[in-house]
């Protein structure tokens, strides 16, 4: 008896290709949509950038700028203020859907907080703009909700890899967030092919990405024969690479841990942003320069601390990475609006310079371990960035690239700064079984900081 048509391999094959063809012509206008937005998205950064670097007198308006962003998200962005979290939701549970007013909203309100000196990144707002652009494409093609979950995946695929110049890390990135220890390929075509497209329509417009490099070259020899790497070196990664991931940790607990504090004690969403606008400006004042604020990717003083800076021997001091940290974490818990991962890659090549320093090892190669590393562990995505090495960096050392990046990943535990990013496999099992499974790291980090939540109650019903 004949087989069915349908288990025939070029009935198959065949069905392969128009599913193929189908999410191609799916996806072209939203990646170039998201290319679009986010080369504008890049130029506007740019133009705050060197605006605020010009006249440094802006940074004491940042608390009135924060009051903007609070006001506008209260006014007009119905549920846009839960960011990559709601996108996370909805294409794990689809329910109110992605306002496409998110776009427009996290857009402006980024350009602002880099204007006026808040410590934030892009990636939130490049993810957003996707998110909300292939949202409003769903609706119109009535897709059902399978079709809306892969464009969704589609969307901050090609709003990753177009903000930061990696398409292919664009894809990987994001579908290993979605949930920690698992990854479903069914979306990696739509996801690919849109964060291709979107890079390239954001090239075209002439949006440029920073280059890095490594100059560090090994030739590595055991018994006169050449081998991939030095087993001493490797164990350099190895030690630094669990620094990364407490790294990466803390930022992450803090950053969640600093919101549950001003929701406890100062309550107003206005009086927060306003607070922490002060703080940022109290700890410019006390530093003296500018360094620790913005992007940071490039300084904006002769001999200043940037992510540039790091891959050079003396481009950090021993604290800069600490600072960073603190900056960014009250920057976003205060209410600014960025994202997280471009501070992160100033964190973990500041870090990774200083490790460099303490275990005599080579500075650019440790500040890219850092740079990959950190930002791994606190978005639980060793995937992506060992793949993002490789497209920023090259390939020459891409075994240390994974093995920082999956230990880091490893030692940051169960957190991550992405509260709706559910956890598939745990990172460590015992005699139990799998207490988190499924779970989202929000609700395990509910269940830890219970008693911490009931200790601020306390304390503010004491004062």
């Amino acid at each position: 008896m004949a087989p069915p048509l349908s288990a025939h391999p070029l009935s198959n094959n065949v069905k392969v290709f128009l599913h193929i063809l189908r999410w191609m012509l799916i996806i072209i206008p939203v990646a170039i949509l998201v290319g679009s937005l986010n080369a504008l998205f890049l130029w506007l950064l740019d133009l705050a950038t060197s605006t605020r670097t010009d006249n440094s007198w802006l940074i004491y308006l940042l608390p009135l700028a924060g009051l903007l962003i609070v006001f506008t998200y209260r006014h007009l962005g119905k549920n846009s203020d839960a960011g990559n979290n709601l996108i996370m939701d909805e294409i794990h549970e689809p329910g109110a859907g992605v306002p496409v007013r998110m776009g427009p909203l996290v857009l402006i309100s980024t350009v602002i907080t880099h204007l006026f000196g808040g410590s934030a990144g892009r990636e939130g707002t490049a993810v957003q703009i996707g998110g909300a652009a292939t949202q409003a494409l769903a609706k119109l093609l009535k897709l059902n909700a399978a079709d809306t979950r892969m464009i969704l995946i589609a969307g901050v695929a090609a709003g990753f890899g177009s903000i930061f110049g990696t398409p292919f890390t664009g894809a990987v990135f994001a579908l290993e967030v979605l949930a920690i220890g698992r990854i479903k390929y069914d979306a990696m075509m739509p996801a690919l092919f849109a964060s291709l497209l979107a890079d390239f329509v954001c090239s075209a417009w002439g949006a440029h990405h920073s280059l890095y490099r490594i100059d560090f070259l090994e030739q590595i020899t055991l018994f006169e024969q050449a081998v991939p790497f030095d087993l001493w070196m490797l164990a350099k990664v190895i030690i630094a690479a669990i620094v990364f991931g407490l790294a990466g940790f803390l930022f992450a607990e803090l950053t969640h841990f600093l919101k549950d504090l001003f929701k406890t004690t100062l309550k107003n969403s206005y009086v927060i942003v306003v607070f922490g606008g002060l703080i940022i400006i109290a700890a410019v004042q006390l530093l003296g320069h500018h360094d620790y604020i913005g992007l940071g990717i490039y300084a904006t003083r002769e001999g200043g601390v940037s992510i540039m800076s790091a891959f050079q021997a003396g481009g950090a001091e021993w604290y800069s990475w600490l600072i960073k940290l603190l900056l960014t974490a009250v920057t976003l818990a205060a209410g600014y609006k960025g994202g997280e991962v471009t501070p992160l890659f100033f964190v973990g090549a500041t870090l990774g310079n200083t490790l460099a320093w303490v275990f005599n090892a080579p500075v650019d190669l440790f500040a890219a371990l850092g740079f990959l590393a950190v930002f791994a562990a606190a978005t639980n995505t060793p995937l992506a960035c060992t793949i993002m090495g490789a497209e920023l960096f090259g390939a020459d050392h891409m075994v240390y690239f994974a093995i920082a990046c999956f230990t880091a990943y490893y030692f940051s535990g169960h957190t991550g700064i992405y509260s709706s990013q559910r956890v598939a496999v745990p990172k460590l099992f015992d005699q139990k079984g799998e207490p988190h499974k499924h779970h989202k790291l929000g609700e395990i980090r509910e269940t830890h900081s219970g008693l911490l939540k009931s200790l601020l109650k306390k304390l503010t019903k004491s004062h």
